[in-house]
């Protein structure tokens, strides 16, 4: 604990994390690789706060972590709510104290603002208005909500036929993005967004869609408008008090995302964009999001305006790239802020780049690497979601479970 001390006075001088305050981390999307999860862990964990997590276990690579304090077993999902209030109180009692509720995905958010009354008084969390997290998060009332504001998002149909497909490829053009309104509830092997090149095989992902979802968990599948991406991909992450101030933000540009034109980043910088800054604030203010949150934008080259494509009332998992020159970040913002602390003024670290390392080496493979200069980002990147020179574990069993999850894909295939 004193190791975590020294480092948290060292990067935070004006203002120390109080490690009084732990952290229960919530993810509901078992996912393995979830590298927002372990950077969340390392950034409270350097700081001294105990960071506790709930986890699928020790085949979890961020399990591995020597600034997890403790992992807790695998919760009910957020549609049983009565059994994920159960499991959540139980290891409210297990640490014993008030704690920090930090979702890592949207349906751990929506769950939050949903049940905060029956949180409360074990866990604290930004004030939210209760139904704001899910009217940003799924994408049909997100439409419905930029058509309110008018604010700029890509043209889109929702087909409910094979007729209606033809019509929206007609309208829309090709290729053309589809996606689901609630990704949070797709089933596994199922793909929240697609680029989809060709009208047959829209007519092929239309129809496995509606086998596959038979109950239309997931929701209606959207068809947008793909903007040309050589304006590029940028995001805004941020973290808003509860009058709707922005404490902390920084806007990114998308250098290479997982999947291409269609995930989210692998490779990412941190610029000077005033105008998406505000433009972003403006959007979170209309909404009405508190706590972090994460908005990914493609601009339009043709008329210089900016396409707000998704809304996660979350902290987003490459938020290490916005670490500013005294160590703080978003995850310290939420921390202080909501431990009663000060968050002090930022003082942003521009050009600073992060690298998602699994996912760009999937992306490098079969090309030219080293005349193509593709290794090049992987010495010359400020962070890393997985290495890091003092916590090696999590990067060590990551690269073990790639190579078993690439040889069980080879068997398969």
């Amino acid at each position: 604990m004193a190791e975590h001390m020294f480092f948290a006075t060292r990067t935070l001088p004006r203002t120390c994390l109080d490690p009084g305050l732990p952290v229960l981390l919530l993810r509901t999307d078992r996912n393995f690789f979830h590298h927002g999860t372990l950077a969340a862990i390392r950034s409270l964990g350097r700081a001294g706060v105990p960071v506790h997590a709930i986890m699928e276990g020790r085949a979890n690579p961020a399990s591995r972590s020597r600034y997890l304090y403790r992992g807790h077993p695998w919760a009910p999902p957020a549609e049983q709510p009565a059994g994920l209030l159960s499991h959540l109180r139980a290891i409210g009692e297990r640490i014993g104290r008030e704690t920090l509720l930090v979702p890592m995905d949207d349906a751990g958010a929506i769950f939050i603002a949903e049940h905060a009354d029956a949180l409360r008084p074990r866990f604290v969390f930004p004030h939210q208005d209760p139904d704001v997290p899910r009217g940003v998060a799924d994408k049909s009332l997100l439409r419905d909500a930029c058509e309110k504001h008018d604010i700029t998002c890509p043209p889109s149909r929702t087909p409910e036929s094979a007729a209606d497909v033809d019509e929206a490829a007609e309208a829309l053009g090709l290729p053309v993005i589809a996606k689901w309104a609630r990704p949070w509830r797709l089933g596994r092997g199922m793909r929240s967004t697609t680029l989809v090149r060709t009208l047959g095989e829209l007519h092929r992902l239309f129809a496995a869609t509606r086998d596959r979802d038979p109950d239309g968990d997931a929701g209606p599948l959207i068809l947008q408008r793909r903007i040309p991406p050589v304006g590029g991909d940028w995001f805004f992450q941020g973290y808003f008090d509860r009058n709707l101030d922005c404490l902390f933000g920084g806007v990114g540009r998308k250098h290479l995302a997982h999947p291409p034109q269609a995930g989210h980043t692998v490779a990412g910088e941190w610029v000077d964009a005033g105008e998406l800054q505000r433009l972003a604030i403006q959007i979170v203010r209309l909404l009405g999001c508190r706590g972090l949150v994460d908005l990914d934008f493609r601009l339009d080259a043709d008329t210089g305006r900016y396409h707000l494509l998704d809304f996660n009332p979350r902290i987003g998992a490459q938020f290490r790239l916005f670490t500013d020159r005294n160590g703080l970040d978003l995850a310290r913002a939420l921390h202080l802020d909501q431990s009663g602390r000060r968050v002090p003024d930022a003082r942003p670290a521009l050009g600073r780049t992060l690298l998602v390392e699994n996912h760009y080496l999937q992306q490098a493979a079969g090309r030219p690497l080293l005349r193509a200069g593709t290794l090049r980002p992987l010495r010359e990147a400020d962070e890393f979601a997985w290495y890091a020179g003092d916590d090696l574990p999590p990067f060590l069993a990551m690269g073990r479970r790639s190579v078993i999850r690439a040889v069980e894909r080879f068997r398969t295939r």
